[in-house]
């Protein structure tokens, strides 16, 4: 005797379980979404603990709002936007509204080998968390979450050329200090 398990009836099941409050199937999110939603709290913040209050923050918005999810739609995207978006209300908290001079932006371009490959995960977390706020998130927004400019300077309430800015000097930064780790790596 074969048994065919409805997916759509169990995801709305499951959603309808969390409206309800109920604490099994709450944890069951919580757990299958902590390994991918700490480490992109992680690229906002600037350590570990930071990020983990963003996650639990996210998490307490998904809970409250769970009855907005839409079934049939992509439950990893709708959690991802939340989390998203309570990174960015982060920044916006901790953040003091800074215009950076674009008179400093420069082109930027190398011969030296990609350090990027040498290094670990958390190598790589550690560098995007040495850069500002600032960078940080226009960093994040843009070239990993795919935010254009505009959306990025309407998100954060500044101009789409400071935005720009932002991100050459991100990069910069970046480079620089993980061609700094990839010397001490080879020493």
């Amino acid at each position: 005797m074969d048994l065919v398990i409805d997916l759509q009836h169990s995801e709305d099941d499951f959603i309808l379980a969390c409206v309800r409050n109920e604490k099994w199937a709450q944890k069951k999110l919580y757990e299958d979404y902590y390994g991918s939603m700490l480490p992109l709290c992680m690229r906002y913040t600037n350590n570990k603990d930071d990020a983990l209050d963003v996650m639990h923050e996210g998490f307490i918005k998904i809970f409250k709002n769970i009855s907005k999810y839409k079934s049939g739609t992509s439950l990893s995207s709708w959690i991802r936007r939340i989390m998203v978006n309570t990174a960015i209300d982060y920044y916006r908290k901790i953040s003091r509204r800074r215009t950076e001079d674009l008179d400093a932006v420069y082109d930027i371009s190398s011969d030296e080998p990609d350090a990027v490959s040498k290094m670990s995960a958390q190598e790589i977390i550690d560098s995007l968390q040495s850069l500002t706020p600032a960078y940080r998130t226009v960093f994040n927004l843009y070239v990993i979450e795919g935010y254009p400019h505009k959306e990025i300077a309407e998100i954060l309430n500044i101009t789409e050329s400071t935005s720009r800015s932002n991100l050459v000097k991100a990069r910069s930064k970046l480079k620089n200090i993980l061609l700094a780790k990839s010397r001490i790596n080879e020493e």
